[in-house]
């Protein structure tokens, strides 16, 4: 669960910025993102998030966002999972409205090869170096099969003997939802074996593999790969760069007391 609470505070952050326009459900009036095609049934976690905004508005009612409880639940679980810590800036308020076509338009695709993965962070104001500090998120969680697929069966830059034991869970077809760990070495502990993998060509997505292939990011990757405090030290200054990304403030937007609903 703590991967896919960091995954729901990123969807959230790039698209129109960190205000719990994710959380919304659909209306007859309006699409939400939850049904967009890089969201739907792979997003989760929204009953945590719900669970936390009761037992806080039992406190404080009207007071913490939506937006807040999810940029605190993103760093608490990189916490939980060994991994580091970082300064959460609280005042967030949250969205009115939220955009299923800005889902599909802002986030980065498991397909996307080095120049489009750069240009899409770098929309979003971050370097190829936070790019890359960004990615290590994948030493936790899963990906489906029908993300993968091709990689196992189409390419030759990953381990031939991870991709025999990946294809035993992945047929070639059928399986689309089978799950595989993003990192295989340790993957329900937050730590630098992700960048250990891509140097070993044991990246499980194209995306991860483009990180080291002989391109600009390759350096950082080695670098990472040795050095996990310098990983820790920069994944925590990106997501606090993150978490900053076009906040409602002010009069802006509003506290939802349902995350799932506006007021």
């Amino acid at each position: 669960m703590g991967a896919s609470l960091l995954r729901l505070h990123f969807h959230d952050c790039f698209v129109n910025g960190c205000d719990a326009s994710v959380l919304l459900d659909d209306t007859s009036s309006s699409k939400g993102e939850k049904t967009a095609s890089a969201n739907v049934d792979s997003l989760r976690g929204f009953d945590v998030i719900d669970n936390i905004k009761s037992e806080v508005e039992k406190i404080c009612p009207g007071v913490v966002s939506c937006a807040d409880i999810l940029s605190v639940a993103a760093r608490d679980s990189a916490v939980l999972l060994g991994g580091p810590s970082w300064e959460v800036e609280l005042g967030r308020r949250d969205s009115t409205t939220a955009s299923l076509s800005a889902v599909n338009s802002n986030l980065p695709s498991f397909t996307m090869d080095l120049a489009d993965l750069i240009s899409t962070f770098s929309k979003k104001g971050f370097t190829p170096k936070e790019m890359v500090a960004l990615s290590g998120a994948h030493t936790i969680g899963q990906a489906k099969c029908m993300t993968f697929r091709g990689r196992i069966y189409n390419e030759t830059t990953i381990d031939s003997s991870v991709a025999t034991s990946l294809k035993s869970n992945c047929p070639s077809n059928g399986g689309d939802n089978n799950l595989s760990p993003l990192d295989a070495t340790s993957p329900v502990i937050f730590d630098n074996a992700y960048y250990k993998n891509l140097v070993n060509n044991k990246g499980l997505l194209h995306s991860d593999h483009q990180l080291f292939s002989g391109g600009s990011t390759d350096s950082q990757v080695t670098t990472y790969s040795n050095d996990p405090h310098a990983f820790y030290a920069d994944f925590a200054s990106a997501m606090v760069k993150m978490a900053n990304l076009s906040p409602l403030t002010g009069t802006n937007g509003q506290i939802r007391t349902d995350c799932r609903k506006i007021n």
